[in-house]
């Protein structure tokens, strides 16, 4: 006979409920189904101390319990998981929809009210094992080391001293209004001290791999926005950040408040993301007043639409995967309309990225994409200064649609 939970078998599974009958029912259920590492708890004062012991990879909760009720223990559960995903599945008798909704938020993945059904909570405990597993393996292929001893420790050396002398440049790739030419923004390009070691996504990796990636996307992301001094204040700059540098902006300071309403934080995903709630946590201070988060290389994959649903993102960045060969594939475009569509209806922005053939611009443009980005539109470059007399040369009164000399975008179809 099958048991849907035996190939998760070296997993730990901690139930806390301070009723002795419904622990002993649920351990010895996970048991029948192949899990060999059930803990169980009824007083819920111990589980602090409990979490850092059995290292569960999922947690079965009760709301209503004595001493400490659950969503206390939810909270002591997300800071215990600092960030990563550790699932937690509520099974409770209380039915309101008050409750459900709060243990949702405050970072429970499941929700489930009792009686239970017991093959019901097996299947779902299969599914969000699996997910933990996933998540295990992400972070694992993040940090595995494949540099040898020496490499590993040039590479930290290398980094440390990028983030002491703070040689970490950048360049600006310019974002336009595929209608009018006119430069709506920027995103910020990190550029290194010596780019014979690898480009910027190696530079990066490598800071992820001996443990300063956060530092080094700080560094990019504060350097950065010395943009604002210069550039000219219709003007937005986009940032790219991981998940895990996401969470400094709990603690720490981008830019003034002042300049919220024109930053654009990039999500990349050089770390996975395995809190959402968290993340939007972070974002809300600065999303509140104004600064937009945008949804990296949608269309490359199904991560992206989930980043889609769950972070509703102001700003919608098409993957050039879907955008290179736009005009020679139908379902490319017609993807392309479906997202438009989408972006309408929720209020975002769509910005095509990589586009570098005049027809894939042409097709972009009578789809009605409104931004874009590529080699056809402008390089990344150095910000010319000062930006008032490049203005004076790119953008004369006569003609107030063209906002960078460089670029030399297509006419719009009549």
């Amino acid at each position: 006979m099958s048991r849907p939970l035996e190939c998760y078998a070296g997993m730990s599974v901690l139930v806390v409920d301070d009723n002795p009958g419904n622990v002993a029912f649920l351990q010895q259920l996970l048991i029948r189904q192949g899990l060999e590492r059930v803990y169980t708890e009824t007083d819920s004062r111990k589980v602090q101390r409990l979490l850092a012991k059995c290292k569960p990879d999922l947690v079965l909760l009760a709301l209503r319990m004595s001493h400490v009720d659950g969503f206390a223990v939810l909270a002591q559960i997300r800071k215990y998981a600092a960030g990563g995903y550790l699932p937690v599945m509520v099974l409770t008798g209380d039915t309101t929809t008050v409750s459900r909704n709060r243990a949702l938020v405050e970072g429970a993945q499941d929700f489930l009210t009792k009686p239970v059904d017991a093959t019901e909570v097996v299947l779902r405990i299969a599914n969000l094992l699996q997910t933990r597993q996933l998540y295990a393996t992400l972070r694992y292929l993040t940090a595995v080391q494949t540099q040898p001893g020496g490499e590993r420790a040039e590479g930290l050396d290398r980094i440390q001293a990028v983030l002491q002398d703070r040689t970490l440049t950048h360049v600006f790739q310019s974002i336009q209004d595929l209608n009018t030419g006119a430069t709506v923004g920027h995103e910020a390009l990190s550029r290194f001290p010596d780019p014979t070691l690898g480009g910027p996504g190696r530079w990066f990796a490598d800071a992820f791999n001996v443990g300063l990636g956060v530092d080094l996307e700080w560094l990019a992301a504060t350097s950065a926005v010395t943009y604002f001094d210069t550039a000219p204040p219709e003007m937005f700059l986009t940032v790219n950040m991981s998940p895990a540098t996401v969470m400094h902006l709990v603690e720490n300071e981008l830019c003034p408040p002042a300049l919220w309403p024109r930053i654009v934080i990039e999500l990349t995903e050089q770390v996975p993301v395995e809190d959402y709630p968290a993340l939007q946590r972070a974002l809300a201070p600065m999303r509140s007043q104004g600064a937009r988060l945008s949804a990296d290389d949608l269309g490359s994959g199904y991560a992206g639409f989930r980043h889609l649903l769950r972070l509703q993102p102001d700003i919608i960045k098409l993957d050039i995967s879907l955008i290179a060969g736009i005009n020679r594939n139908h379902e490319q475009q017609a993807l392309t309309r479906a997202l438009l569509a989408f972006a309408y209806e929720v209020g975002a922005k769509v910005i095509a990225e990589g586009i570098e053939e005049p027809a894939e611009l042409r097709t972009l443009q009578d789809l009605g994409v409104p931004w874009g980005q590529g080699y056809l539109i402008g390089r990344p470059a150095p910000l010319p200064m000062p930006w008032s007399a490049v203005d004076a040369i790119a953008r004369p009164e006569a003609d107030a649609t063209r906002a960078c000399p460089d670029v030399n975008l297509l006419p719009r179809p009549i």
